[in-house]
């Protein structure tokens, strides 16, 4: 399997950024890791191992990006405003380096994005607010709200990157977009945070966004496990 690992210096961060790629054909998939986990994170749990089939036979192209949640969304030793700030910062690496990259790369523009977890949420944020660019949003055992991280506090990054805040107040044309996203929503039955699952598709079904959600039942789900089992099912 065609793997690489590119490194360059983001202007939006102000820091080197990293991420691994795996493939010379097909549609591009951008993974994110868990909450503490690094753009290798997926590779050391073999979910490119999982998918190499799909790789070699040039249906998808693997990104596994980094992400800077030390930085942002965790950073206790930060007021929740600087949290906030350099997630947005993240989003515009993301958006203005990263995705225009992948799309010239792979020289097509049917971009999905997966992520587990907290991953999950980074995955459906991007898919919500840049429907334009991401056709699939794969979201395993996720959740969608960030008022935890955030000690009370609360302004416009905040709001534009909390799907459970923005999400039900688009009108009709936004919500347009967002039904032309393909969502997927997956979690094991007795996972702890099944209800937010839950919530999060019946949310989107309100503002009349089609969504597939799938409760794996009889087990836990929220573990490596059952993603890489279930993932290669969305590609």
């Amino acid at each position: 399997m065609y793997t690489e690992h590119v490194s360059w210096h983001s202007n939006a961060l102000g820091r080197p950024m990293e991420f691994l790629w795996y493939g010379k054909f097909g549609r591009p998939v951008m993974l994110f890791p868990t909450s503490a986990g690094r753009y290798s994170e997926n590779a050391d749990r073999g979910i490119p191992d999982s998918l190499a089939d799909k790789v070699d036979n040039g249906e998808i192209q693997l990104v596994l990006v980094d992400t800077v949640n030390e930085e942002s969304w965790y950073n206790r030793n930060v007021h929740p405003a600087v949290r906030a700030a350099r997630h947005a910062q993240y989003d515009a690496y993301l958006r203005h380096e990263l995705v225009p990259y992948i799309f010239n790369r792979a020289q097509r523009g049917d971009l999905a994005v997966y992520g587990a977890s907290f991953g999950a949420y980074h995955a459906a944020n991007f898919a919500a607010r840049y429907p334009d660019v991401v056709s699939r949003a794969i979201c395993f055992s996720g959740i969608y709200d960030i008022h935890a991280q955030l000690d009370g506090y609360w302004d416009e990054n905040c709001y534009f990157n909390c799907p459970t805040a923005y999400i039900p107040n688009m009108d009709g044309e936004w919500a347009g977009k967002l039904s032309r996203v393909d969502w997927i929503i997956a979690t094991g039955e007795y996972d702890t945070i099944v209800d937010k699952n839950r919530e999060f598709s019946a949310m989107l079904w309100s503002k009349g966004i089609p969504n597939h959600l799938e409760i794996w039942g009889g087990v836990f789900g929220h573990d490596w496990p059952w993603w890489k089992e279930n993932l290669r099912r969305f590609l």
